[in-house]
């Protein structure tokens, strides 16, 4: 059977006659370069996208700054024991003591400065506002400063909530005054050392100590010293002062409050970058005194060890990343 011809060409293919016209036309063109086109600037970025760098001002902060630079997506933590003081709460014989304490501090170091863990916004300066008692809390600490990425959050508040449901509740005390420098020696603190209860607090410590190795944060001193904080000075530096602040252990640890907050001295031509406010205002001492501890010791420490006044139950942990606050009872679920 004969095959019809197809009427549809697979391939269209051009005459050579169509060729030669084709490139006759290419060469009689006069084809000229054409300018760039203008290129448009764009409206700069909107303030409410883009989030103005981070600038830690010292004199807002009471002359501190900043000894770890802000980092963009990082959340500095914290863990510790908290204890809630107040003048009718069941350690409101504590809190009398300790603001009887810091009455006399001042008055001979006017350079003291109260740290008290506010519970509200109003409480914030220590002061009544509008009738309402000031809800303070005292922090004891079981980690140092700790910063993490944001996938790491998750991880470190399950380390510390297994470690709570793994561990029972105990009895602590305070055992005495004392004063403490944080690693920096950039500050000095006015403590409540722990007497009684060392040993589980030391437990909690090393029962966190592979959940910081994970997440490669530095872990607790290996000789702490658990305390509490009650107040701080700025500490001069070595240059500006002959009489040197005494040897102290390298087992203390910052307070709460100032999470890896380095605090120079306000004469430091250093800290007074262009964008910062002056620092003159703010005292410098080179040590407490010595006789200041033993007085207070000598006059408040029996009443500070009483079983009535700086005895607690130590029944949950807390652990505190940016704002966020998180609080596991011991035992519990």
């Amino acid at each position: 059977m004969p095959m019809k011809r197809s009427n549809i060409a697979l391939v269209s293919y051009a005459s050579s006659d169509e060729d030669d016209e084709s490139e006759r036309i290419e060469k009689s063109t006069d084809i000229r370069p054409q300018p760039p086109a203008k290129k448009r600037k764009l409206p700069p970025v909107s303030t409410t996208i883009v989030a103005p760098d981070h600038i830690d001002d010292p004199a807002i902060h009471q002359g501190r700054i900043r000894s770890t630079p802000h980092v963009e997506g990082q959340f500095a933590a914290h863990v510790y024991v908290s204890l809630n003081l107040g003048r009718h709460s069941p350690m409101s014989r504590l809190y009398k003591v300790v603001q009887a304490v810091l009455r006399d501090a001042k008055e001979e170091i006017p350079a003291l400065r109260d740290i008290w863990m506010a519970k509200n916004e109003n409480a914030k300066t220590g002061e009544d506002v509008t009738g309402e008692e000031p809800k303070k809390e005292l922090h004891i600490s079981l980690s140092r400063p700790i910063f993490l990425r944001a996938h790491q959050r998750e991880d470190l508040k399950r380390a510390v909530r297994n470690i709570a449901k793994g561990s029972k509740s105990f009895i602590a005390s305070f055992a005495t005054f004392s004063e403490l420098v944080n690693d920096e020696k950039s500050r000095t603190f006015l403590t409540l050392e722990i007497g009684a209860g060392y040993h589980e607090l030391r437990s909690l410590v090393n029962a966190l100590t592979p959940a910081l190795e994970a997440i490669r944060q530095q872990t607790y001193y290996e000789q702490p010293r658990f305390h509490a904080s009650i107040a701080w000075a700025l500490l001069e530096r070595p240059e500006e002062s002959p009489q040197m602040a005494p040897p102290v252990s390298p087992d203390n640890t910052p307070d709460p409050d100032s999470l890896a907050n380095n605090i120079p001295s306000s004469t430091s031509t250093m800290l007074n970058p262009p964008g910062f406010s002056d620092l003159a205002e703010f005292p410098t001492i080179s040590h407490i005194p010595p006789r200041l501890i033993t007085n207070l010791n000598e006059r408040y420490g029996a009443e500070l060890s009483s079983s009535k006044v700086g005895t607690f139950n130590v029944d949950s942990i807390v652990l505190k990343i940016g704002k966020d606050v998180s609080e596991w009872s011991l035992g519990g679920k």
